[in-house]
């Protein structure tokens, strides 16, 4: 019987699967039901749509639904296995893509293992089911293609599907061309030192192909500059904490830094010289990361093979499965693995719809739903997407996560309501709002309360929702509870 498993063999598929157990988590990103719900008018229309179609205040408003193709992924996956599928399919997405950056730390695979889960350890935070972990997966693969052709290659040929594919899954292609023009720039300098070709000439060509062929998608050339106006987005850098700058105050960046300082340490260990190239990339690595959250995974994927490249080589003895005891200790510890990472994904999964409802207005959107409540809606930001999965097309939303749709001023008028101050009463008044559902420690709830203009419907421990006494009147002559603000009157239902 042939080797089947040896010891670096056992080492790596104990890898993936602590990191697939690692990366299965709950799906509770707010952007997700809106993914959802943009994957179900796909699926049911068989047109991508290029109009806002789900808020009142930006309806027919241009949108780049660039994720079109994974919103449709997740909404089938969703349509067959729930939840549960999508859990699984982002788990091993998100391990996939870190295995790659394992294998990208030739020859030293234990010390790469180490380092891979370092990189992992400081991208956790971006996890999750979300189309951004698509391009993760790409730009781990993107830079094992550019590595790897320096030896073949023609393996950049694969650059030209995937570049398609890419274009297709979401925005972040983009990085995929950055990347490879960072290496033909470093390639460039280290032929002139060198004085070798090292297939400049191939390369260079497989690039202008991969940008050529970018229009590919429903989107067409828009998606040339749609990335670059994404980064400039004055609404995204101003209200979305991923678009910020890591702060280091807070724990969930410590291993982020933890990363930056094993880099430093890797670089001045004594090592191989650095490529020109290799600069060029942890340079651009380092100040694309401390200028956005987002864009933490792509340092990880740059600087973990460097650090793994400069450390002291650590090989235990290689032993083979032709032991029967080791190959039967082996096949035991990969089933127990096996058997607790599934055991993790089922608790999670169960876990799934009590996320849900710690995480979003569950209840408050039953009642909207149960009462059959209408008017235009303001509410939470972080909340859109999912009433935009539960109530659509009954109650259009005020906002959500697509911020290059709403633009920074909507935002700004978003969050002084919100936050109660300047001009909120104007913004309620301009867009005619009769509902509000918001948290109700908010700002905006104390207000409320304390106006004569509107009553509280409903309320929970996490939200509350207003209406406005026009609506209210209404409502009331249908016979829903409410509380009015400006008395002690209680009504009979799950208002409180």
């Amino acid at each position: 019987m042939g080797r089947v498993l040896n010891t670096k063999q056992f080492f790596a598929a104990v890898l993936f699967i602590g990191l697939f157990t690692l990366a299965t988590r709950t799906a509770t990103d707010p952007d997700v039901w809106w993914h959802l719900r943009t994957g179900e008018y796909i699926a049911q229309h068989h047109a991508v749509p290029h109009h806002d179609l789900f808020s009142y205040t930006r309806i027919g408003a241009p949108w780049v639904a660039h994720e079109w193709l994974t919103e449709l992924l997740l909404y089938e996956v969703h349509r067959g296995f729930g939840f549960a599928g999508l859990i699984v399919l982002f788990a091993a997405i998100t391990a996939a893509a870190f295995f790659i950056l394992y294998l990208r730390c030739d020859n030293r695979p234990y010390i790469a293992g180490a380092v891979t889960l370092i990189a992992a350890w400081a991208t956790m935070p971006l996890w999750g089911v979300r189309p951004q972990i698509v391009s993760l997966l790409f730009t781990s693969l993107w830079l094992l293609l550019l590595e790897r052709s320096e030896k073949s290659p023609r393996l950049l040929w694969w650059t030209v599907p995937l570049t398609v594919l890419w274009a297709n899954l979401h925005a972040g292609f983009a990085l995929g061309l950055a990347l490879s023009a960072v290496f033909l720039i470093g390639d460039w300098l280290d032929t002139r030192r060198q004085g070798s070709p090292r297939h400049f000439g191939f390369a260079a060509m497989i690039f202008f192909l991969d940008l050529l062929i970018v229009p590919l998608n429903p989107n067409g050339w828009r998606l040339y500059v749609y990335p670059f106006e994404t980064l400039r987005s004055a609404a995204m850098q101003n209200y979305i904490a991923e678009w910020a700058s890591p702060n280091f105050h807070h724990p969930e960046y410590w291993p982020l830094l933890f990363l930056f300082l094993l880099t430093i340490a890797a670089l001045l260990w004594s090592g191989p010289a650095i490529r020109s190239r290799d600069r060029l990339l942890l340079v651009l690595g380092l100040y694309a990361t401390l200028h956005s959250v987002r864009l933490v995974p792509l340092f990880a994927l740059l600087a973990a093979p460097v650090i793994a490249a400069r450390l002291p080589v650590w090989r235990p003895t290689e032993t083979s499965s032709r032991s029967a005891i080791h190959l039967v200790f082996s096949g035991a510890t990969l089933l127990a693995l096996v058997a607790f990472a599934s055991a993790h994904a089922v608790q999670v999964m169960r876990q799934q719809a009590q996320a849900e409802r710690q995480s979003f207005p569950a209840d408050a959107v039953a009642y909207l739903q149960a009462h059959a409540i209408k008017g235009n809606l303001f509410n939470h930001y972080d909340w859109g997407g999912y009433l935009i999965w539960r109530l659509y097309p009954s109650l259009p939303v005020f906002i959500d996560g697509r911020a290059d749709v709403y633009g920074a001023q909507l935002f700004d008028q978003f969050a002084s309501t919100y936050q109660f101050k300047d001009d909120w009463r104007n913004t309620l008044e301009r867009y005619q709002v009769g509902v509000v559902l918001i948290p109700k420690d908010s700002a905006l709830a104390t207000g409320l309360r304390n106006s004569f203009h509107w009553v509280i419907a409903y309320e929970d421990p996490r939200a509350v929702i207003f209406l406005a006494l026009p609506t209210a009147v209404e409502a009331r002559s249908r016979g829903l509870a409410y509380r009015s603000t400006g008395s002690t009157s209680r009504g009979k239902g799950k208002s409180s």
